[in-house]
């Protein structure tokens, strides 16, 4: 996309529209992440620290978030330490295995039942 800068002062509008599709976008695990992390994502590290790895999965549209965050806590003893409806995040909170296995659940079902076109799953 080019954006042109009018010379003449005026101020310039820009709108931005989301157009969603059936799509995960990312699908990650952090294993053993920086206490930091948890803070910056306002979970508690003294609470949440403990679980080792956050999985992070980003989807269209936005409120299947809901559906496959069930599909996630059903997969694995992973929790759902956020849910957002509105930008399609979930983020997993758990060991690295429980969130590889949720994860990887949330892809299945979403390809296979959903009929989304996902990423490839991705750990750090």
């Amino acid at each position: 996309m080019e954006i042109k800068i009018p010379e003449n002062g005026e101020k310039m509008r820009i709108v931005q529209e989301l157009v969603p599709g059936k799509q995960i976008s990312i699908a990650h695990v952090i294993a053993n992440p920086d206490p930091i992390m948890y803070r910056k994502l306002g979970l508690n590290p003294a609470v949440d620290y403990s679980k080792n790895s956050i999985g992070v999965v980003c989807m269209t549209p936005a409120e299947s978030a809901i559906v496959l965050a069930d599909v996630a806590i059903k997969a694995s003893g992973a929790e759902i330490g956020f849910v957002d409806r509105f930008s399609g995040t979930l983020i997993l909170l758990g060991t690295v295995s429980e969130v590889t296995a949720s994860i990887e659940a949330v892809l299945s079902y979403a390809s296979k039942m959903l009929k989304f076109t996902v990423c490839d799953f991705t750990k750090t």
